[in-house]
């Protein structure tokens, strides 16, 4: 599988079971795809970005990935943003793949933002997983 499909993949396992993250956002509202959101609150895993570092043993690759993870929450606003994000880094504290098919990660970090609109009650906070997968073509 593509490394940053693999690790998106495994990502969003992790965080549908994680009861932590399941009693803040609905399982329905964790997904890959446009950081646009559609319910509220979410998490939307988007924006991959793979850097090929060379071969690992066994003729498997070794690839950077980062994965972004945005986070949506209208009611409560930043509070429940920062709510999320404190269970997102929890549910993924240790790698979500299987340790023969990491060889670097890195816990997630958020940054927290505020719509500008005073009119808006919406948060946004926007975090990033970094791994070095190794995969074979």
């Amino acid at each position: 599988m593509e490394p940053s499909l693999q690790l998106q993949t495994a990502i969003r396992a992790a965080l549908l079971d994680d009861p932590a993250v399941i009693a803040l956002v609905g399982a329905d509202s964790i997904r890959a795809g446009s950081t646009r959101p559609d319910k509220m609150p979410c998490i939307i895993l988007a924006d991959p970005q793979t850097i090929n570092l060379g071969r690992s043993s066994g003729g498997a690759y070794l690839t950077r990935v980062y994965i972004d993870v945005h986070i949506w929450a209208l009611e409560d606003g930043a509070d429940m943003a920062r709510q999320i994000g404190g269970a997102v880094t929890g549910a993924l504290w240790d790698s979500p793949l299987p340790v023969q098919d990491i060889n670097e990660y890195e816990r997630p970090s958020f940054k927290y933002i505020r719509d500008p609109d005073p009119e808006k009650a919406y948060a946004h906070g926007v975090g990033t997983v970094e791994a070095v997968v190794r995969w074979l073509p």
